[in-house]
């Protein structure tokens, strides 16, 4: 598929943020990714990249209802509800999955059957597979113009180097 601009408007800088929904480091993350599409709106496309980890069960199913949310059209919000309710999603897995999407109103049998016949995993699996290949080791990682940040140790002043970057793409962009 060919991105090209029709409009004479600039497109815009794709961030992917490599995540996982049972990460507590991926919850903290939440309120740079809040500040930064706030701040860009439009110009910043936040894209939710998967990176489910081993030690995480539950990590695998919760990145295949996200993307059964995205597709009902409630993707971000799913993604922030089970985000802030990870030790949750812990104890009660995939049923924590089907509770949150009935809160936001989607359709949760329909999250159920995705689940069950697994309609999400090669998105899922995909997604995995660029991250290792990219370097991708744990999350939240975040990619933006060919430069990986790791913020799985620390968020400390990441928030303030995706806008450099973020800025200087858009100011080549003219």
């Amino acid at each position: 598929m060919n991105d090209a601009t029709t409009s004479g408007s600039a497109r815009p800088v794709v961030l992917d943020v490599w995540c996982e929904l049972q990460c507590p480091d991926c919850t903290a993350a939440l309120d740079d990714l809040r500040a930064l599409r706030e701040h860009y709106g439009d110009r910043l496309d936040i894209r939710l990249r998967h990176f489910p980890l081993a030690k995480h069960k539950h990590a695998y199913a919760a990145a295949q209802a996200a993307e059964e949310a995205m597709e009902q059209g409630q993707g971000w919000p799913f993604v922030e509800a089970v985000l802030a309710r990870t030790e949750e999603l812990g104890t009660k897995g995939e049923q924590l999955l089907l509770t949150v999407a009935g809160e936001l109103g989607l359709d949760a049998e329909e999250m159920d059957t995705a689940l069950i016949d697994g309609r999400h995993l090669l998105a899922v699996d995909a997604d995995q597979a660029e991250g290792k290949a990219i370097g991708v080791t744990g999350t939240p990682t975040y990619e933006i113009g060919g430069e990986l940040l790791d913020g799985g140790k620390s968020q400390d002043g990441l928030r303030e180097r995706i806008m450099e970057i973020a800025d200087r793409l858009l100011a080549e962009q003219g």
